[in-house]
């Protein structure tokens, strides 16, 4: 699957958009993707240490992955990309001489063997898109680090994208045939009255129990809307809440 072609009118949003529907469609979940037959060769871009020890020491669990060398900066990730060759670079987004779009544009120029999977703390909302269309294979969230990077590096590995299924939905959803965004107000309305209400009650700061008990429903149920609005907005965090609806602006409606 690749993100280089373009639709009929040119554009590339409407790709993105293809891209995120036949996403979707795959079974992330329990596709179990397999141990590969050939050795995967990964390099670890972060400036953090600490990140890439932890990185490592997770990829070291994975019989058919192996982390041939570390860079904590751009230029120290291009020269060990360029002599090393990797089949994968794992690449944080924040780092010293320069940010991971820029080291992102340089690695596919000067070493378009090397499939570059985006490591970072950043929700996919925020910078998904432009990566995507810059030719990052993939894009996973730190925090979804522990549960998906060794799937995520084979996925990549084999020339294909990853992503998290509801950032997949999200993609599809949020890009039109025309290349036009979807504002939030009309991603909003494709909530139920009751996910709305969840919503927008997260937003204003109230937890979980006491969203239950102006419901008059249980904490699960709440955490069950909570799950149908991720899966429809790809939105997880309280802070995503606060941000979508600001945006939205159905705070205090």
């Amino acid at each position: 699957m690749t993100t280089h072609g373009r639709d009929a009118d040119g554009g590339p949003a409407h790709v993105l958009a293809q891209l995120g529907a036949a996403l979707a469609a795959r079974s992330y979940a329990v596709r179990g993707v397999p141990v590969r037959d050939e050795t995967i060769r990964v390099i670890l871009v972060d400036d953090h240490t600490l990140i890439r020890e932890g990185v490592r020491v997770l990829l070291q669990a994975a019989p058919d992955i192996v982390v041939v060398g570390e860079a904590e900066c751009r230029d120290a990730a291009l020269e060990l990309a360029r002599r090393v060759v990797p089949d994968v670079v794992v690449l944080d987004l924040d780092m010293p001489g320069g940010d991971g779009e820029s080291a992102l544009a340089e690695l596919r120029r000067q070493v378009p063997e090397a499939h570059v999977l985006i490591l970072t703390m950043y929700p996919e909302q925020t910078r998904l898109v432009p990566l995507l269309a810059g030719g990052a294979r993939g894009y996973l969230t730190k925090a979804a680090a522990s549960r998906e990077l060794v799937e995520a590096i084979r996925v990549v590995a084999a020339g294909e994208v990853y992503v998290r299924p509801a950032v997949a939905r999200l993609l599809a959803a949020a890009v039109s045939p025309h290349g036009t965004a979807v504002t939030a107000h009309e991603r909003f309305r494709t909530l139920s009255d009751r996910e709305a209400t969840v919503l927008r009650l997260v937003a204003e700061g109230y937890s979980g129990a006491e969203i239950a008990r102006q419901l008059g429903v249980s904490t699960k149920t709440v955490d069950a809307y909570k799950h149908r609005i991720h899966d429809k907005l790809g939105l997880q965090h309280r802070t995503e809440y606060v941000r979508f609806a600001i945006e939205a602006e159905i705070l205090g409606a």
